[in-house]
């Protein structure tokens, strides 16, 4: 191969890397700002200076300053929730289950400013962008992983049969985000409190999914 040909084989490889470095940059200066200054005061101008690029090469990567809170958010989920899953007991009934999953993820937001996690909770279902296709598609990877756990508990005979794993994934990712968005709200002072809420709720929901024990009797 030429030192020519050689060269053009290398260039996709050096590229992509160079992508990924400005994405790495821009989604860390971002991240910075908005934990330091609070989303509203943080500009995507301030961003694109403290990254080093250009405005319009930010853009190429976040079309407007919402959709880069879904470029920094989007990351941190998706490694949370991966690490939920992958330390995840496979033995543990459906309730202890998600409340390891979704625990871990209400941590990652007590770990960051409650700013943060506000703007990200009211933005979210309305935000366009990549960046909120991608977060969007994550969610509803999450709820097929819900749906996973809810279909083995069926297996287990801890789920009645007629239960469609998806609709009960997306009735327990509903009481998770309810929590989530009081505790934002400041309804629920700490975590633990965070925490015993859900818990009580997805017992409360699991009950209702359970396989009935024989026929109720006739009045």
């Amino acid at each position: 191969m030429s030192k020519i040909s050689s060269k053009r084989a290398a260039e996709p490889g050096a590229r992509e890397r160079n992508k990924l470095d400005k994405r790495d940059r821009i989604a860390a200066a971002a991240w910075e700002l908005f934990a330091r200054d609070g989303f509203e005061a943080t500009t995507t101008a301030a961003v694109a200076e403290r990254a080093g690029v250009g405005k319009g090469t930010l853009f190429l990567y976040a079309p407007d300053k919402d959709d880069l809170l879904m470029l920094v958010m989007h990351d941190r989920l998706a490694e949370r929730t991966d690490r939920a899953f992958a330390t995840l007991s496979a033995r543990a009934a459906l309730p202890e289950q998600l409340s390891h999953v979704f625990g871990s993820l209400y941590e990652l937001y007590a770990e960051q400013p409650r700013g943060i996690g506000v703007a990200f909770v009211r933005l979210v279902s309305t935000a366009r962008g990549p960046n909120a296709d991608r977060v969007h598609a994550m969610t509803q990877a999450t709820l097929s992983r819900i749906a996973s756990l809810v279909r083995t508990a069926q297996e287990r005979g801890d789920v009645a049969d007629d239960v469609l794993p998806m609709v009960a994934a997306a009735n327990l990712f509903a009481a998770y985000f309810f929590v989530l968005f009081g505790w934002l709200s400041g309804l629920s002072p700490t975590i633990e409190i965070l925490r015993s809420h859900l818990d009580a709720m997805i017992a409360l929901q699991v009950r209702g999914l359970a396989k009935p024990h024989g026929k109720p009797s006739k009045g």
